[in-house]
């Protein structure tokens, strides 16, 4: 599984920076892990058995996805816990997702009725959560208008829905000032304010509103649950929210040549190379998410712990790195795209910084024809 390329997981690391989340929203706050794209890439059925294992049933409060495709995946895994569809549904997908067992996020109106409209075909009560659009702008109810909207909201779920909770999403808790985090927050609560309360003698309805930025970085503003997504991963949050790596990209090199001064590399002949060199081509392109942009940003992979440059531009299924400065690389050998090799490391973020994007499309880029291994931490990168 593992002789061309191939995606590395960590699973002691990202149980860790689960655990580094939920312990800093404290002990009243529940979590709710992404598993949204595949687990960020890393194998969404993996990923969960990871989760189950790190976190008790009452610090689970559920999964949470953005597909309703994802949260039947996930039933048809045997979860049986609460999925959470965090972005808005489209129309003809609210019969899939009642029949899937799953809470929807509800940003309009219209999509209260949707929901209600299924719950009465199926004879029974279908929980949703209320977004409130705080500044994000891509859905949710608004803020401003809670009072009028909340009672709408009320009125059409009468004893059809369960409106179980209400949540926000901050657009930059990743950024070093949290000035505008906090006033999102104080948007958000101002609204909470204005709502109805619940009915059938509910106590109150569950409040959430951070993500992994803000639960480690704000402690979760001290409400109910906390919804980290890459730093689980091993993406950074933001400024002090680092977390340990937990994915790795590999790839065997397929063969090594020998070339001389004046030899050009890739489509466009974009290198060529300045003095005799040693070229080793990666069994691995842009086809499997390696991006593109490194083979012109000055990308880098580790071969024997050190850092060779990546020369020319990536191909759909082979990248070149040049060897000259290490004359034992030889065919069959691994080299790393990002990740560990001995005492050296490539973060991914700083291949996203390189390739003009962020981590988190690194990951959820990473293709399918890559097969993911899952280790212990404590396995380093070898020989064939």
């Amino acid at each position: 599984m593992v002789s061309r390329s191939w995606v590395e997981v960590d699973e002691a690391a990202l149980r860790r920076n689960l655990r580094r989340v939920k312990d800093a929203a404290g002990p009243g706050a529940s979590v709710v892990p992404m598993l949204k794209a595949n687990a960020y890439g890393l194998g969404v059925e993996a990923v969960l058995q990871m989760v189950r294992a790190e976190l008790s049933a009452d610090e689970l409060w559920a999964v949470g996805i953005a597909a309703v495709q994802e949260g039947e995946q996930l039933r048809a895994l045997g979860w049986t816990g609460r999925v959470v569809v965090f972005a808005p549904a489209p129309p003809g997908e609210f019969d899939r997702a009642a029949d899937a067992d799953l809470t929807l996020a509800l940003s309009d109106l219209d999509g209260v009725r949707r929901w209600a409209q299924a719950a009465r075909e199926r004879g029974r009560r279908l929980a949703f959560h209320a977004e409130i659009d705080t500044g994000m702008g891509r859905a949710g109810f608004p803020f401003a208008q809670a009072a009028e909207w909340g009672r709408e909201v009320d009125a059409l779920a009468a004893d059809l829905l369960e409106w179980e909770g209400c949540f926000t999403h901050f657009h930059s808790a990743d950024e070093p000032d949290l000035g505008p985090t906090d006033a999102q927050e104080q948007r958000f609560l101002q609204a909470l304010d204005e709502l109805p309360p619940p009915r059938d003698g509910v106590e109150r309805r569950t409040i959430h509103s951070a993500n992994s930025a803000a639960a480690l970085r704000r402690n979760g503003f001290g409400l109910d649950l906390v919804r980290p997504g890459i730093f689980l991963y091993g993406g950074s949050a933001g400024p002090g929210a680092m977390p340990e790596a937990v994915a790795a990209l590999r790839a065997r090199i397929a063969v090594v040549r020998d070339v001389p001064a004046g030899w050009s590399c890739g489509y466009g002949a974009t290198y060529t190379s300045r003095r005799p060199e040693r070229w080793g081509t990666l069994a691995i392109g842009y086809g499997d998410g390696l991006p593109r942009a490194l083979g012109s940003t000055g990308g880098e992979a580790l071969v024997h712990g050190r850092r060779v440059p990546i020369l020319g531009r990536i191909s759909m299924d082979m990248t070149v790195v040049d060897l000259t400065d290490v004359p034992d690389a030889g065919a069959g050998d691994v080299a790393t795209l990002f990740g560990r090799d001995g005492g050296e490391e490539i973060g991914v973020d700083e291949v996203a910084a390189k390739a003009g994007t962020i981590s988190y499309e690194v990951l959820t880029g990473l293709g399918a024809r890559l097969p993911r291994v899952y280790v212990d931490g404590t396995r380093s990168p070898g020989r064939a």
